[in-house]
């Protein structure tokens, strides 16, 4: 499985961006995520979306954020809204084997990373 993320990019507080997680290889993988890193900082687990579109979000972007995806095409969305100075960050999309995003998992495939950068 290859991921490959993209949509990054330099954007003011309270504005919005759309990443992008284009998928290709085998298509075992049923949870699709993000994850971030801000720098001098661990990642951090961001949002998640099962085949069937079950979400889980961090409470940190919970009704800022939407995750979506288009099992057609293997394409993952991050919608990101009210941008925040402290979203700023190197996002990830991730894939895992799982019937449900599990916490306590680590991703069983990552993609390069997409920067976003939110000016105060």
């Amino acid at each position: 499985v290859q991921l490959q993320a993209s949509g990054g990019g330099l954007v003011q507080a309270g504005g919005s961006l759309r990443l992008a997680c284009a998928r290709s290889g085998s298509y075992s993988t049923n949870v699709m995520a993000w994850f971030r890193q801000a720098p001098g900082k661990e990642r951090e687990f961001v949002a998640a979306i099962t085949w069937r579109g079950n979400k889980n979000y961090a409470e940190s972007v919970k009704g800022r954020f939407t995750i979506s995806r288009v099992n057609s095409d293997g394409t993952t969305y991050l919608q990101m809204n009210a941008l925040k100075p402290e979203d700023t960050a190197v996002y990830y999309c991730a894939a895992q084997k799982t019937q449900y995003y599990d916490a306590d998992r680590r991703p069983d495939y990552w993609g390069q990373g997409t920067l976003v950068t939110v000016s105060s």
